[in-house]
């Protein structure tokens, strides 16, 4: 579990309330629910606006690698893929049709396939560069749309504060009416900076982060495939993996 990414949340709130605390504020001045529906809700339908369902669903799928990253050991990759090439040295290519039963991962699975079926290096990595840009495409348009939110939660508070002016101009006549506009106003700024720098950017930043460690081990079991499809000896397809352990 990725403990610091908790902290960090729970931190940046913390410090905006403890400082509204100092300044002698109360929580219930940080509370507005018109300016929540405002900011929240026109966030999420522009954002829907702005992505198709299907990458929608799939940021909400992998929402969780915040709290909990996905387990890539680079170094038992690297194992894995000297142990398919000295069994592909003894045995043939052929010889590696059990590791194709075994191997769970799809991406390294349809690798092993396409050498099994005895297909050339240039067509084995030009089949799993597609597969590769594939995976680039939905992990990097998932944390685009956490990137999205960030942009236009601002604004949207901005619409926010005007609608509470405009309240506010309505009612100057009736001074008992005119806090709540104001609160609205202000609050609703507050929330949209708020959720886009504490909460939305930083878990777009985050999946891209996840997302380009996924794309360097599948880039790196693509290259060590490819070797193996080449005839390259155990040891130098290992020297040549551990480039990518830093």
């Amino acid at each position: 579990m990725d403990i610091l990414s908790i902290f960090g949340v729970l931190l940046g709130f913390s410090a905006i309330l403890g400082g509204n605390f100092l300044e002698g504020g109360h929580l219930a001045s940080l509370v507005n629910i018109p300016a929540l529906v405002i900011v929240f809700g026109g966030t999420l339908g522009a954002t829907f606006l702005h992505f198709p369902p299907k990458v929608i669903l799939h940021s909400i799928k992998v929402l969780w690698l915040i709290v909990r990253p996905r387990k890539l050991s680079l170094k038992n990759q690297i194992d894995k893929v000297v142990r398919w090439s000295s069994l592909a040295r003894k045995e043939g290519l052929l010889g590696l049709e059990v590791a194709v039963d075994k191997e769970q991962d799809p991406f390294a699975k349809k690798g092993l396939q396409l050498l099994v079926d005895g297909n050339e290096p240039e067509v084995i990595r030009d089949c799993l560069d597609v597969e590769l840009n594939a995976i680039e495409y939905t992990e990097i348009q998932a944390a685009k749309v956490y990137e999205a939110m960030g942009g236009y939660s601002p604004t949207i508070g901005i619409l926010g504060a005007v609608v509470g002016l405009i309240h506010v101009m309505q009612n100057l006549a009736n001074p008992e009416l005119l806090g709540a506009g104001i609160a609205t106003a202000f609050v609703a700024t507050i929330y949209g900076v708020g959720f886009a720098n504490l909460l939305f950017l930083p878990i777009a930043n985050k999946l891209k982060l996840q997302a380009y460690m996924l794309l360097q081990a599948k880039e790196m079991m693509l290259e060590g495939i490819t070797a193996i499809a080449e005839g390259e000896n155990p040891r130098n397809i290992e020297l040549k993996l551990s480039g990518y352990i830093q």
